[in-house]
């Protein structure tokens, strides 16, 4: 080894410890962190919420999850441009933003009630095998016809006013672009927005699965769903609500992330929010909605302190956020197989 290799590996030890020992001695940049990881675990939790509902209730796997959160970026995107969401204002954005957000929950929604009772519906009393099977076709098929639109489109050339393969910051009213200091804590101007909705979920969800009627067949149908037919409940019916809303869930999520800086909008897309997503929902517990929140805000946590880490060069590999991610993945399985709430039997209508 030479004097200044020597030298260099010297002084760059003592910066990686002095950059770690400074985030958990600055409340400011710890808080920091804290909150990119509740803006992140929000965004995670919008993404798996959807298919860990399917789950639980009508133990499908849902390949196409992913596809949907797509296509909900897609058209948002696609929304968003067209109306100049980012010249409105502050409060004229956020309130277009909400409602084309809710358009895209309502169309795809009903995109998955089509895809439950046309297809998805005719394989209940067959082995799982049929339904991943059915769920990975209707994913591919989903990607290659975006694929065939936005290649027919020139979409992602670079051609258009916005550039599709980069995130489209212009979009974004400027009041919420870059980052904005409180008390000394640097927050970044979509974190509290995502935040919001984060909570919101978890609020709606909760009270669709406890406040309403819809809700006590759910929860009926994945304690025992023989009994629940048994009491007059239309499984057939509640499994397609429910299929409805989780879909509908995942077209939201795609137009947050279709806003986010951190995500492309591409046809890949689909496998890069799925994968995560699966974790998150194997983690918490398959079919458990309180073990998707905890698991989304043990994955958005990792996830901000690795990208703290690439940030301040303690770590210069850059995919360390999707390494942790799977390493809690293969440690729960080791660890606790059923996930951290998951239930013997729970999700079990075979």
């Amino acid at each position: 080894m030479t004097g200044v290799a020597a030298v260099d590996l010297l002084t760059a030890v003592p910066l990686s410890v002095g950059e770690i020992a400074e985030l958990f001695t600055s409340p400011t940049e710890l808080a920091s962190v804290f909150i990119e990881g509740l803006a992140k675990a929000s965004l995670y939790l919008m993404v798996a919420s959807g298919l860990t509902l399917i789950f639980g209730l009508m133990d499908v796997i849902n390949f196409a999850h992913g596809s949907f959160a797509m296509y909900g970026a897609y058209i948002g995107g696609t929304a968003v441009l067209t109306l100049g969401v980012g010249s409105m204002g502050l409060v004229g954005s956020v309130a277009t933003f909400l409602g084309i957000m809710v358009g895209v929950f309502v169309l795809l929604g009903l995109l998955g009630v089509v895809f439950e009772v046309a297809l998805i519906r005719r394989l209940y009393e067959y082995p799982p095998i049929y339904m991943i099977l059915l769920t990975f076709g209707i994913s591919i098929t989903m990607e290659e016809f975006m694929r065939m639109l936005i290649d027919y489109y020139d979409v992602n050339s670079g051609r258009e006013a916005v550039d599709w393969a980069v995130p489209r910051q212009e979009t974004v009213p400027e009041a919420l672009q870059g980052t904005f200091d409180v008390a000394g804590v640097s927050i970044g101007g979509l974190h509290p927005f995502q935040i919001l909705l984060g909570v919101l979920t978890v609020a709606g969800i909760w009270y669709f699965l406890n406040e309403t009627r819809y809700g006590l067949f759910v929860r009926a149908g994945v304690e025992d769903d023989e009994m629940a037919r048994a009491l007059g409940i239309n499984i057939n019916r509640t499994f397609t609500v429910v299929f409805a809303i989780g879909s509908g869930l995942a077209g939201a999520a795609g137009v947050m992330l279709m806003w986010s800086p951190l995500w492309r909008v591409n046809v890949p897309l689909a496998l890069g929010v799925l994968l995560p997503a699966f974790v998150i929902v194997i983690v918490g517990g398959l079919g458990s909605f309180k073990g998707t929140v905890v698991a989304s805000l043990l994955v958005g946590m990792l996830d901000a302190l690795a990208t703290w880490a690439f940030r301040v060069e303690v770590i210069t590999f850059t995919d360390i956020d999707q390494l942790l991610i799977f390493a809690i993945l293969v440690v729960m399985l080791i660890l606790q197989p059923r996930g951290l709430f998951g239930v013997e039997g729970q999700g079990d209508h075979g």
